[in-house]
């Protein structure tokens, strides 16, 4: 019962923050120069001002700004985001063939990196002061001052020029069209692997100095000291007892940074072809598809607020003292 209050009351707040979200982002981009009319007779080389005038109206954009926010608003809460201007498509339906790319590198980026990293962190602060602690810590500090455009660049360089082993565009080989199904899931996986590790390092990076910091904290505890001296072996001491405490701080940080890896996947999406929300975003961008990019702010949003709903729910079931608070 306490969870069910918990979660509707999580929701209600999203609810309200999503339609603060909505006012807002139509807002600023009605505010910035220019304007779709003006780039879709850019592209027909130029256009008459009667011309221009008729694809405003077309558009709906010679409106009011108070009159277009309303029939946005209310499109939206029916489940109607607009239709394309550029795809002259449903942005709903735009957004939804593009999400599962997006989703499936993001994910993959985060496992790969909460993983990898809270295990260096680990082994760096069982030996704080030795050398493998040392060169754990320099190869985080280099992962974390690189940007990820950078690094994307030079692992397209690398694999494309010197190891051509991994695939570095695309999501699937397209002249292989009759693979099995489990042939298409090795062949998405292999073009998955470069977009996945470059957009990983950076956040690996902060995961394994997170993880090294708590545990060292933690690994100096009463109760470790106490486990210690009852005889436990160290694996069980560490992995058992100490990782369940030095493992919340990075949830927390997993939920707070999703907003910044569906950023980075914007960059990593443009560099690997990865037809994803944020390839759609560029390309939006670039033709100032006002609906589109709507859309994608609203959808980002969302997925946003649904990660920290997560994390706060599994932050709960990883630490019994939440719990406990909550029913005092």
């Amino acid at each position: 019962m306490e969870i069910v209050v918990t979660i509707a009351q999580r929701v209600s707040h999203a609810l309200l923050l999503i339609l603060a979200v909505i006012v807002l982002n139509f807002t600023l981009i009605h505010l910035a120069p220019g304007g779709p009319a003006q780039v879709m007779a850019g592209e027909m080389g130029g256009a008459s001002p009667q011309v221009l005038a008729q694809l405003r109206i077309s558009y709906g954009l010679d409106h009011s700004f108070l009159d277009q926010l309303w029939r946005y608003v209310s499109h939206v809460l029916e489940g109607n985001l607009g239709r394309s201007f550029y795809y002259n498509t449903p942005v709903l339906q735009l957004l939804l063939q593009r999400l599962p790319a997006t989703l499936l590198l993001m994910i993959t980026a985060i496992v790969l990196a909460a993983t990898v990293g809270t295990w260096l962190g680990i082994i760096a602060a069982q030996k704080p002061a030795g050398l493998l602690s040392h060169a754990i810590t320099i190869l985080s500090l280099v992962g974390y001052s690189a940007p990820v455009f950078w690094t994307g660049l030079l692992l397209l360089v690398l694999f494309t020029s010197v190891l051509p082993i991994f695939p570095v565009g695309g999501i699937e080989h397209i002249a292989h069209p009759d693979l099995t199904w489990f042939g298409h899931i090795l062949d998405v996986a292999r073009h998955l692997v470069l977009p996945a590790v470059t957009l990983s390092i950076v956040f690996l990076a902060q995961y394994s100095r997170l993880s090294r910091a708590t545990m060292l904290e933690t690994l100096d505890a009463d109760y470790i000291r106490t486990a210690r001296a009852k005889g436990l072996p160290e694996r069980t001491v560490v992995f058992k007892h100490a990782l369940r405490n030095a493992i919340l701080p990075i949830v927390t940080i997993i939920g707070l940074q999703f907003s910044q890896v569906f950023a980075g996947a914007i960059l990593i999406e443009t560099v690997f072809d990865w037809p994803g929300l944020g390839r759609l975003a560029f390309d939006s961008i670039i033709r100032r598809d006002t609906p589109t990019l709507l859309g994608l702010l609203l959808f980002s949003a969302v997925l946003v607020i649904i990660a920290n709903l997560l994390t706060d729910l599994a932050y709960r079931r990883l630490d019994p003292r939440i719990r406990g608070t909550s029913r005092r």
